[in-house]
């Protein structure tokens, strides 16, 4: 079966077409800037990349550009759209509706609706994409994978708030947790690479990237993570705050003369590294500036480490031990000079990094722990879309 695999943002879509008997990609793209003027970037295995700059005023026109891309005689890797036996979508908040993924109906997407206050960014975005695909592929039977679905294994100690019962029973006002599809991805291949069961395992998964989470994964189960409610919460990010004092809010609200909306814009967009460092959300920009000697690009990489250090700390409590560390997506993968900061702070925990495997797995599947080491770090490519694509398939 061909999945098609779709990943719609409010002005974004990335796709991947996938051979789901070989998990091969056929082909894969993004389309930006829609509803501004719109751009297609599409890379058909095997050949040259194409690049349209027609106009997006939607998603549904972008949705019906990534088809045609898809068919093309020249630039296409399918003879028609009746060779997609399913589309597997990305959508961003289940809350407790869904604790897995689910074939598409109209009551999934009413539910789905009822969650767009949890995530008035993605949500609506995901609704578009499924929307303007059942349009243009009638009768193709579509699956929506969950972001917060992994994280309903978390126990009630694990996901309550301290705050007044009523909230989580009026409001679902809760911990949920993200990147759930990555979580659960990287830490089964964890266990593939070590040959041993899930089962047995206790994981810390260090998702790190421009949105950051961690998830404590023991026995295959998601028992804790760093993200709550929204993806606001948790380790400073690129341009997320993380965990402050909740004052601040109302401090900054009346220093400012700001809204609420206004502070939550603060926190949201201008803040985490990019705020500290006054310089970007980009970590390489960061060990730009840190190397030509901006203080401030030195202390957002150190203030992310540093925290990123500590949950692995706490969840090493919450489960009571861990026996293997993983880090995965976009700084997790690539940035070996912050896997070393994170780990210099795990010397409790015996590990001992091999710095020539670290330094060298940038993108690729690698133990980058000395063959001494007490635990085992691993630094693992994250594949949500293979995922996806798994999960659409079991479904169908």
């Amino acid at each position: 079966m061909k999945v098609l695999v779709i990943n719609c943002g409010s002005s974004s879509l990335k796709y991947q077409l996938i051979d789901s008997e070989t998990e091969a990609v056929m082909a894969k793209g993004l389309c930006e800037r829609i509803g501004i003027d719109g751009r297609l970037t599409h890379k058909p295995a095997g050949k040259d990349k194409y690049e349209s700059t027609d106009a997006m005023p939607n998603h549904t026109v972008a949705v019906s550009m990534v088809l045609a891309a898809l068919t093309d005689a020249d630039h296409g890797v399918i003879a028609s759209l009746d060779e997609i036996g399913a589309v597997g979508h990305r959508v961003v908040h289940g809350g407790e509706k869904f604790a897995s993924s689910v074939i598409i109906d109209e009551e999934v997407i009413a539910n789905i609706e009822a969650c767009n206050d949890l995530a008035p960014l993605h949500n609506p975005a995901n609704l578009i994409g499924i929307r303007a695909c059942q349009e243009l592929m009638p009768g193709v039977p579509m699956v929506a994978v969950f972001d917060t679905a992994f994280h309903q294994t978390m126990p009630e100690k694990a996901y309550l708030y301290g705050l007044p019962y009523e909230y989580y029973e009026k409001y679902s006002v809760r911990r949920y947790g993200f990147h759930g599809t990555s979580h659960s991805y990287v830490s089964k291949r964890a266990a593939e690479i070590l040959g041993k069961d899930i089962k047995d395992l206790k994981i810390i998964v260090c998702h790190l990237g421009n949105g950051s989470s961690i998830c404590a994964v023991d026995g295959g189960k998601s028992v804790d993570t760093s993200m709550g409610l929204t993806p606001l919460e948790g380790v400073p990010m690129g341009t997320r705050s993380g965990v402050i004092d909740p004052a601040i809010m109302e401090f900054i609200a009346q220093k400012e003369n700001l809204t609420i909306s206004e502070v939550m814009n603060v926190l949201n967009k201008k803040s985490g590294v990019q705020g500290i460092s006054g310089v970007s959300s980009d970590f390489r920009d960061l060990t730009a500036g840190a190397e030509a000697g901006n203080a401030r690009c030195a202390a957002a990489q150190q203030v992310f480490a540093y925290s990123v250090a500590k949950y692995i700390g706490a969840y090493a409590a919450a489960m009571n031990g861990v026996d293997v560390v993983v880090f995965t997506a976009g700084v997790g993968e690539n940035d070996n000079v912050m896997r070393t900061r994170i780990c210099q702070y795990l010397g409790y925990l015996g590990i001992t990094l091999d710095e020539e495997k670290n330094a060298q797995a940038k993108g690729v599947e690698t133990i980058i722990t000395t063959e001494d080491s007490a635990r085992l770090v691993l630094a693992i490519p994250t594949n949500e879309e293979l995922a996806i694509a798994r999960e659409t398939v079991a479904l169908i």
